[in-house]
């Protein structure tokens, strides 16, 4: 998805920032910032021990979030981990808060920038698979292994081959200070305590579309002026209520329903549960040959969706028609061409048994759905009611 519009908006602690492409709308997010957010790291303390499947355990911390999040006592690069109650955990949120569930942290944290991630528990350096000149990979590689030092790890990501090696370099220094400001807090404070906030998710979105955006709205002239300043053009303009200004509110609404019509006149409706979300496409009058194209619209749809959405975890297709493979194969590469530069790592995992296209996304961030609803308390979530 490459945004020729992005539209951002705060009020107060709450941010709204939406993507737009042809003036219509293609992403949203939405985030609150005294809520732990994806990427912030933080003192926390552990409240208690839970037994899992196969021996494995995990712990409860409070991290100042209203609700426990979860941290498993495994994970890759670090030796088990065994804590009692009241110590102390310096941990990253990789999933937020959502529904009846606290967040999800790790121990192993990972610090993103422009052109690098830095990994201090990581003894390696990766490159991003999708920088194509495989040669000039390999020189950003090794000029980041060259001045690695001591137990450090670094990812390259896709951008940093846009930059000057020497850009690159300096923003190795950047992240390791950040890094080192993040243990010295974490001595001097007691948990729960915020150590460190995530960058502005504009910036990465601000990234994302560098070759498409035309135009940044937003309520904020420290930001205005601070873009512009960067981009060394008028690119952001300010307007006090920017979603209004773009009728971007009736949009969240249309976002919030199941139902999403098709201009062929099919539709695809969206249900959201706990363990997967089903998607299914109606072909309404459609017969013969055009259940084809309608299933391609669809499938384009449903990509635009996905991430308007923002679902995740097990998706399930039931597209119109038959479900034989010859037929899904086209509808499988739109899903995975639509997707290919989703930041949640959409996959599509083929064809079931019983004809449905099944997927998997990454879960960071509470759906559209839990963000503006919750479940109703008297139907026990048959039914949803407005936050």
């Amino acid at each position: 998805m490459k945004a020729d519009t992005l539209v951002f908006e705060k009020n107060g602690n709450n941010v709204r920032l939406a993507a737009l492409t042809d003036g219509r709308l293609a992403e949203l997010d939405l985030y609150d910032d005294n809520r732990a957010g994806e990427g912030n790291v933080y003192l926390g303390k552990i409240t208690h021990k839970i037994e899992l499947a196969n021996d494995r355990f995990g712990f409860k911390v409070n991290i100042g979030d209203g609700e426990d999040a979860f941290l498993n006592a495994w994970e890759p690069e670090l030796k088990e981990c065994n804590m009692s109650e009241g110590q102390s955990v310096v941990v990253q949120v990789t999933q937020e808060k959502r529904a009846e569930k606290g967040a999800k942290v790790v121990r192993n944290i990972q610090i993103v920038g422009t052109t690098l991630v830095y990994r201090p528990f990581y003894l390696n350096v990766d490159v991003s698979s999708k920088i194509e000149d495989k040669a000039l990979a390999q020189k950003y590689r090794s000029a980041v292994w060259e001045n690695t030092t001591g137990q450090e790890g670094w990812a390259v990501r896709t951008a940093a081959v846009e930059y000057p090696i020497e850009d690159v370099l300096e923003e190795m220094v950047k992240l390791r200070d950040i890094y080192e400001n993040i243990r010295v807090k974490a001595r001097q404070a007691t948990a729960p305590a915020l150590l460190y906030v995530r960058e502005n998710p504009l910036y990465e979105y601000i990234r994302r579309s560098k070759d498409s955006l035309k135009k940044i709205v937003l309520n904020d002239h420290h930001l205005e002026q601070e873009i512009n300043n960067a981009a060394g053009t008028e690119i952001a303009v300010f307007k006090a209520e920017p979603f209004k200004e773009f009728g971007l509110e009736d949009e969240i609404v249309e976002a919030l329903q199941r139902t999403v019509k098709l201009a062929s006149g099919g539709e695809i409706h969206i249900e959201q549960t706990r363990a997967f979300v089903t998607i299914d496409v109606d072909s309404g009058s459609h017969q013969g040959g055009a259940i084809n194209s309608l299933n391609e619209e669809a499938a384009h749809e449903i990509a635009r969706q996905i991430r308007l959405k923002n679902l995740s975890g097990k998706i399930l297709i039931d597209f119109a028609g038959s479900s034989e493979y010859r037929y899904m194969r086209s509808l499988m590469d739109i899903l995975s061409a639509d997707l290919a530069d989703d930041p949640s790592r959409a996959r599509v995992l083929g064809l079931s048994k019983a004809g449905n296209i099944e997927m998997l996304r990454q879960r960071r961030r509470p759906s559209l759905l839990d963000t503006y609803t919750e479940e109703c308390p008297t139907c026990q979530g048959t039914g949803r009611v407005e936050k």
